[in-house]
């Protein structure tokens, strides 16, 4: 089925839709990964984009229930070279596009991603529309124009729980609404270190790790206040990913702000970006964001580089951190944008990529054994 997806700048790409009929808006952004579609597809922090894939052919290994994110196609759109329908894999049980299909999810091929991700790199992500029904470049480009702005928006309100749950084994475990927060509501709390996790987006997999690394971890919704938080007695905060621009989600801010010093605090992704508004920093859109699962990393404690995987369109102003009493821990070799900071005295520390990476590198999975440690040096 013919469609086509329209820049606001006025450029347009032609191609067909694998997934019947639709219309999607959103930012268009890229991700250079070669697997793991269906990880990027369900993760909350791609909410409101539509997401090009640079490696041409997706879908060849179908989808599995094990492998999402979260509990919903989370990305506008997905865009692709090439759709394979006839998946080879073991584990797979089903179609890419007929999970696409069955949320009501667009996907399009046949379109030429190369030119596509060469426009963004060079003019920067930007607001663009895919259609079945309307395919007027000059009506569809106007369209696109009129979608709102991702800067100044609050997207973590769209993708944070609505109740809080520990993990089971595979899924979220929700706490009964009738249920009192208090401190008797950890279940292992002899055998575990206690873990609120903020959940701005948060991926199961950062869950997942946090457990394997020896948390009981209690996820809340983003807008949880400190007075709350404290009454739990938590050994630790953690910071999850989220969507969008961090400067709008001042209640998390207001939060973390009132909570340094408590707790040691570890941020991810969008979590290091709110904590380093918390502390007085500022931050600030990149061009085309940083988004795959291949780009390197110096940690500056160390000197090695590790090759990570990240997803963001903001970051913190590196100018901004050494007047705060932070210190930068890691930073990015394409183009030196900080990818991690520290505060020693507040016991507080964040990247900006993603640890978690599943699939990708594991080369920074040891900075949840970090945070572990941490916590257990400010118990003693």
């Amino acid at each position: 089925m013919k469609a086509l997806l329209a820049l606001e700048d006025g450029r347009t790409f032609p191609c067909r839709s694998f997934t019947g009929k639709g219309e999607a808006r959103g930012e268009v952004v890229f991700n250079t990964s070669m697997t793991g579609y269906q990880e990027i597809i369900t993760d909350p922090s791609y909410h409101g984009q539509m997401v090009t894939m640079t490696y041409p052919l997706i879908g060849n290994y179908g989808v599995c229930p094990e492998d999402v994110e979260s509990d919903k196609i989370q990305v506008a759109a997905l865009i692709v070279k090439e759709y394979q329908d006839f998946p080879s894999n073991y584990r797979s049980t089903g179609t890419l596009g007929s999970y696409l299909k069955k949320e009501g999810v667009l996907g399009v091929e046949d379109l030429d991603t190369r030119a596509l991700t060469r426009h963004i790199r060079k003019v920067g992500a930007m607001r663009a529309i895919i259609s079945t029904t309307d395919l007027d470049p000059a009506s569809l480009c106007k369209k696109a124009q009129n979608i709102k702005s991702m800067q100044g928006s609050d997207l973590v309100k769209m993708v944070t729980t609505d109740r809080p749950y520990f993990w089971n084994t595979s899924k979220p475990s929700y706490i009964p609404k009738e249920s009192a927060l208090t401190p008797e509501i950890w279940r292992n709390k002899k055998e575990k270190l206690s873990v609120v996790a903020l959940d701005f987006g948060i991926k199961y997999n950062i869950i997942r790790c946090l457990e394997t690394a020896g948390c009981e971890v209690l996820v809340l919704p983003a807008d949880t206040d400190s007075e709350t938080i404290r009454s739990l007695k938590p050994d630790g905060i953690f910071l999850s990913n989220g969507p969008g621009d961090p400067a709008p989600v001042t209640y998390a801010v207001k939060t973390i702000k009132e909570l340094l010093g408590f707790v040691p605090i570890f941020g991810i992704c969008l979590g290091m970006q709110l904590l380093g508004l918390a502390m007085g920093a500022s931050t600030h859109k990149i061009k085309f964001g940083h988004r795959g699962g291949n780009q390197p990393v110096m940690n500056l404690a160390t000197n090695k580089v590790e090759i990570t995987s990240q997803n963001h369109g903001f970051a913190i102003t590196i100018d901004s951190i050494g007047k705060n009493n932070l210190t930068m821990t890691h930073i990015n070799l394409n183009e030196d944008s900080l990818e991690g900071l520290k505060n020693d005295s507040l016991a507080a520390f964040a990247v900006q990529y993603h640890p978690e990476s599943s699939p990708g590198p594991h080369d920074a999975a040891y900075l949840f054994n970090q945070f572990v440690e941490m916590i257990k040096n400010a118990k003693t």
